[in-house]
């Protein structure tokens, strides 16, 4: 490229010297003296800002890489030359005659330049109209990434035709620049979906779209086409939270779309009702008059005249927008006064046929007066009475409106609760309504959280993990449920094991195997595919549950009887498929305790140790597998400082091995007798861990899932380990020592090493007498002076404390009175326990403060970790620590 010949010598001839000594440099690769002299250049340039200009429209190496091009090396060494110099100004007259210049440089520069030169040359207050002309030869260059890229630099989106700017874009597959194009403008938000919505006109077609430029015919076309296009409409739509009646092109589509799979649904499969379909078809079409054409003419494929006069009626559908031969059947019509009589029989007739399959499907057991429809907050305190007991079991279940359109969101509408008396129907929009009155926002809320995250009430369900996300999902107030939710069964676990099962059983009709069914997800008694709990409800109970009513209208107040009492069964099965599975798991071939059948997915079944016959646990031989089966693990991680149990004094090795990774542990003494711990676990709510013959007693006084029979012929460690896999306690680094395993105490106190010696001979001066180690029950002998030892770090949460950073607390040094070495709790410093050379080897002493045990840094912390590395959590908190 040549200089412009009217830039005289202080223009052209001294960058242009400057220019050809640095390619020289640049040739030979010294780029050491190239930065050097550039530098140098820049300085005695009499117009440095137009002699960069002129040193860029002669460089040819535009088109190399960034690391070989010298042009971005000019550029990138002048902008931190200009920055140091900040001085240097470019007269305002003179920077209006470079314009056009500059303008010409960015046709030929590459995009990752725009930033520095826009700068540079201070193009965002340039003239306008030059801008404008320079996207439009950008455009015509076919560079629309270029001309879109620049124009977002430059904030000219308002000012430039969105359709010419965009649909070139589009048609590259490039949507990512143009959602930067309409990012910070609503109103160009509003015109791109029109201009979307426009290229999905039934008129319209890929070669119309052409007409917006001739040299679009280069690009592919075949990229507008009505799916592709509508998926854009639709994300963004929700991108940009606008309503649907800036597309009504896409809408109109993607309407017919639904109304034909809802005609094959119902004259095809027959798996609606008429009266579902009828709801959920004009909800769809509504008074747009397309669309009512469209679906009479799409219904005369399916059914009679009768009937497609008979919706053009219902749907008021005008005269004009008739077809001929329908306008002149429903003239007929009118004329027979009884045809209307006839239309209101013909659900009798179907309660009919109801009547007769009825013996084919699951029935519910309780009658109809025994299903509470609860849609007022005063109703839910009598719901929760009943629901949130103590070891007691529901079936839970719930309901949505199915949606058949991209912009409509399901939310749960009925939350089923199933008793043995009694079932309770949520109406969830109504009560979350009521919620939001002042002064009962939380009463919904907390009961929807009490029911989920109880330890002590059993909550059956199939699927839950995706009945519990669409909940949070619908309703912002109940977010949070899914990360407290505890003591669930599901069902779907069981239903995968019943597949690998060897055992075949018969259903009631004997007409084949129904594990064949269950294998093929055929029932082999109705013509249609039975599948999920259904099938499970039929291979275990003998009946499948009749699903008509599952696609209805749940949103739709009042409830229809059918649905009631068809959500009511739904709930209800659970309980009966629980009580049948527990009372003869072998005749189902379930070779493993339902506990294993209810793990997660993706956990590994455990094979249970058969426990040996000793003195110590005097159990029968099946009693430990029948206790593993009867305990229900929770779906959700437990962190070990809200995990709660008591240890039976036969268990107390196990405590302490518990307290050692932060739970809380509570252990019997040895003069205490086992029902102490039922009266402990009521009151305290924990989970009661203990072995052979007092198992039975103790479980029949809490609640189900919160007594748990541990094999006694394992080790303390195993058991552990064991217990905290069972109850999904998540331990990480952080967890390990956090509490004290002699007292439980989760409160420490931090000591210099000076802080120590002056207790020592304070203790030592008065004669101060205090209680020697606890005994051997008391700790873990991690070493000989049955101390546990940290590990030595800093504590970036407490000022002056290791880094190794407990889940505990930790006290305040006024906690300890120095003259009376006694805690606010009472507690003694036992100070007398300390080895007297200790004190010339650590720098920091760990008091606890519930007891006074005094505890100081060593190496066994990773002698835990080493010991609990199977169940050991490591998160990114946790990377400090070396393991």
């Amino acid at each position: 490229m040549m200089s412009d010949p009217c830039t005289g010598t202080c223009a052209g001839l001294e960058p242009l010297h400057l220019l050809r000594i640095l390619q020289a440099h640049w040739t030979k690769k010294e780029i050491h003296e190239l930065s050097e002299e550039a530098r140098r250049g820049f300085a005695s340039l009499t117009d440095p800002v137009e002699g960069l200009l002129v040193m860029l429209e002669n460089c040819n190496d535009w088109r190399k890489g960034k690391k070989q091009s010298l042009a971005h090396f000019l550029i990138g060494q002048f902008n931190s030359w200009i920055k140091e110099n900040a001085k240097v100004q470019q007269p305002c007259q003179k920077r209006n005659m470079l314009q056009p210049r500059i303008i010409s440089l960015f046709t030929v520069v590459p995009t990752n330049l725009f930033d520095q030169l826009i700068s540079l040359f201070e193009m965002d207050i340039a003239d306008t109209s030059s801008l404008l002309s320079l996207i439009k030869i950008l455009c015509i260059k076919s560079k629309y990434k270029e001309a879109v890229l620049l124009s977002i630099k430059l904030n000219l989106q308002s000012q430039l035709n969105i359709e010419e700017m965009c649909i070139p874009l589009l048609l590259q597959d490039d949507m990512s620049l143009v959602e930067a194009y309409v990012d910070d403008y609503p109103e160009l938000q509003n015109r791109l979906l029109q201009v979307l919505d426009s290229l999905c006109h039934p008129s319209d077609s890929t070669g119309n779209t052409q007409r917006h430029d001739g040299k679009l015919s280069r690009l592919r076309c075949d990229k507008i086409n009505y799916k592709v296009l509508s998926k854009l409409v639709f994300r963004l739509m929700e991108l940009y939270g606008l309503g649907t009646e800036l597309c009504p092109n896409v809408v109109n589509q993607h309407c017919l779309a639904s109304i034909k799979y809802l005609l094959y649904k119902h004259f095809v499969e027959q798996g609606m009702t008429e009266e579902i379909w009828s709801e959920h078809t004009e909800a769809l079409i509504g008074q747009n008059t397309w669309l009512q054409g469209q679906f009479l003419t799409l219904l005369a494929r399916y059914t009679d005249m009768d009937t497609v006069a008979h919706w053009a009626l219902r749907l008021n559908v005008p005269q004009e927008k008739l077809s001929r031969h329908v306008a002149e059947w429903i003239k007929q019509l009118e004329k027979d006064k009884d045809y209307r009589v006839g239309l209101k029989n013909s659900p009798k007739e179907e309660s009919l046929w109801e009547k007769e399959r009825k013996g084919n499907f699951y029935q519910l057991p309780i009658p109809t007066e025994s299903i509470h429809i609860v849609e007022h907050l005063d109703q839910l305190k009598s719901c929760a009475a009943q629901v949130l007991q103590a070891g007691g079991v529901v079936g839970i279940d719930m309901e949505w409106r199915p949606t058949f359109t991209a912009w409509s969101k399901a939310r749960v509408s009925i939350l089923q609760i199933a008793l043995k008396d009694r079932v309770y129907l949520l109406d969830l929009p109504q009560l979350v309504k009521e919620s939001e009155s002042p002064g009962r926002e939380l009463e919904f809320a907390q009961f929807i959280q009490s029911l989920f995250s109880s330890r002590t009430i059993t909550k059956l369900g199939y699927a839950m993990a995706g009945d519990l996300r669409s909940l949070c999902t619908s309703y912002s107030v109940l977010k949070d449920v899914v990360q407290i939710t505890a003591g669930i069964v599901d069902f779907l676990n069981v239903h995968k094991e019943l597949h690998r099962a060897p055992v075949h059983r018969q259903d009631c009709r004997g007409a084949e195997d129904v594990l064949v069914s269950v294998e093929n997800g055929l029932d082999s008694g109705c013509r249609q595919r039975e599948k999920g709990l259904s099938l499970l409800v039929q291979y275990v109970l003998g009946k499948p549950l009749d699903k008509t009513e599952q696609l209805s209208n749940w949103e739709k107040r009042p409830l229809r009887l059918k649905q009631i009492i068809y959500a009511a069964a739904d709930a209800y099965c659970l309980l009966d498929l629980y009580d049948a599975l527990y009372q003869d798991m072998q005749h189902f071939g379930l070779s493993y305790s339902l506990e294993n059948c209810l793990k997660s997915k993706g956990e590994k079944r455990r094979k249970e140790n058969k426990p040996k016959k000793n003195k110590s646990c005097m159990a029968t031989p099946d009693q430990d597998t029948q206790s593993a089966q009867e305990q229900i693990p929770p779906s959700s991680p437990v962190s070990p400082a809200d995990f709660r149990v008591i240890c039976d004094n036969m268990l107390q090795g196990l405590g302490r091995y518990l307290r050692c990774v932060g739970v809380d542990v509570k252990i019997l003494a040895n003069e205490d007798d086992h029902r102490v711990a039922a009266e402990i676990a009521r009151e305290e709510n924990r989970v009661i861990l203990t072995c052979g013959l007092p198992y039975q007693t103790l479980r029949s006084q809490v609640g189900e899932g919160r007594c748990l029979s541990v094999n006694c012929s394992e080790k303390a460690k195993n058991q552990a380990i064991n217990v905290l896999r069972h109850f999904n306690v998540q331990v990480t680094p952080r967890d390990i020592f956090s509490r004290c395993q002699v007292c439980n105490g989760s409160e420490y106190l931090k000591l210099s090493v000076e802080d120590m010696v002056q207790a020592v001979k304070l203790s030592t001066a008065s004669g101060k007498t205090e209680s020697s180690d606890p005994p051997s029950t008391g700790s873990i002998k991690f070493s000989s002076q049955g101390k546990h030892k940290v590990h030595s770090q800093t504590n970036p949460g407490c000022p002056g404390v290791s880094s190794y950073s407990p889940n505990c607390h930790w006290a305040e040094r006024s906690g300890l009175n120095m003259k009376t070495l006694m805690f606010t709790s009472g507690a003694s410093l036992q100070v007398r326990a300390i080895p007297p050379g200790i004190l010339d080897k650590v720098p920091w002493f760990y008091c606890c403060t519930t007891c006074g045990k005094v505890f100081w840094e060593g190496s066994h912390f990773r002698r835990v970790l080493s010991q609990f590395q199977e169940v050991l959590h490591i998160t990114n908190d946790s990377t400090h620590f070396q393991v």
